[in-house]
């Protein structure tokens, strides 16, 4: 039977890999090359690459995974501490999967929670990635101290997801779909972006039983678990040495309600960074001039004609 991302990926084949803890990761595969991770955000799946991968993989194998709790990868069982959604959880996954590829070191590109993930893998698998490009994001922590009036009306979803259950679970599956425009479509730049088909593709994985809950348990760690393991990276004065390209979207909420590179140079020893010129969905805004700034960014590590 088709997928339905295999018309969003010519060329890719798909894969479903073990991650850690009984979890399967569902994602897809193409090109040749120094291997490049590709992880997705809220509320999307590894869909969200459909305009950036074919366009690395002429350099690079990429590989895009569906994090646990989202998309076809698995929706683990929460615990009260909501351990199995943890930023450090969802890493843990990653290793695995690139290993059981070939790949023991690789790149990374995250967007929104998929950067969040790159950023535990920094620092908790710290010989696994050898450069990382964070996209629209600041570290949880620091976006949740400096909180204020405009970000949180522009990100609401952070402060509803995170209700107890099941109440932003009985909302969301009433209709996924209008959640999702609702969430997509308020930003900058609307639903013009999107691609039906990856439009399609993150309504029916949204809508599949469980990814209600399992996107409420990935906010509910970060608003807790997530935020001890920050605390004490904070207090242990740890920082990661990998180098680290930092970009956020010119017209999103990111960029005027923090200051990414500042806060990113806390916690990097090498970090770079700007804004792109669109808003917070950048490999869908902006897909061509994302690549245009990575390249030369990923190349640095990438072996003479490869």
């Amino acid at each position: 039977m088709t997928h339905p991302t295999e018309a969003l990926f010519p060329g890719f084949r798909r894969f479903i890999l073990p991650g850690t803890d009984g979890v399967a990761i569902a994602g897809v595969l193409g090109g040749a090359g120094p291997p490049l991770l590709l992880l997705h955000g809220h509320p999307q799946t590894h869909a969200i690459w459909h305009r950036v991968a074919p366009l690395l993989a002429a350099e690079f194998t990429v590989v895009a995974c569906d994090l646990r709790g989202y998309g076809d990868s698995s929706r683990p069982a929460d615990t009260a501490d909501h351990a199995g959604y943890s930023k450090r959880s969802m890493a843990a996954d990653l290793p695995a999967v690139m290993g059981a590829l070939g790949f023991g070191r690789f790149a990374v590109i995250g967007h929104d929670r998929g950067a969040r993930v790159a950023h535990r893998l920094l620092a908790d698998h710290p010989n696994t990635v050898t450069r990382a490009v964070l996209l629209d994001i600041a570290p949880t922590l620091a976006m949740y101290e400096g909180a204020n009036e405009a970000f949180a009306r522009a990100y609401w979803h952070w402060f509803f997801l995170i209700q107890p259950a099941p109440l932003p679970e009985r909302l969301i599956e009433a209709d996924p779909a209008a959640y999702l425009r609702d969430v997509m479509g308020r930003r900058s730049a609307g639903l013009a972006p999107f691609d039906p088909r990856a439009l399609a593709e993150y309504a029916r994985c949204l809508a599949r039983p469980g990814a209600a809950h399992a996107i409420c348990e990935d906010y509910r760690a970060a608003a807790g678990i997530d935020l001890e393991h920050e605390r004490a990276e904070r207090a242990a004065g740890r920082r990661f040495a990998t180098p680290l390209l930092v970009l956020w979207g010119a017209q999103g909420v990111v960029g005027r309600c923090f200051d990414p590179l500042a806060e990113w140079r806390r916690l990097g020893t090498e970090v770079d960074g700007e804004p792109i010129d669109c808003g917070h969905y950048i490999p869908e805004e902006a897909p061509h001039a994302l690549v245009r700034r990575v390249l030369p960014f990923l190349r640095l590590d990438a072996p003479p004609g490869g």
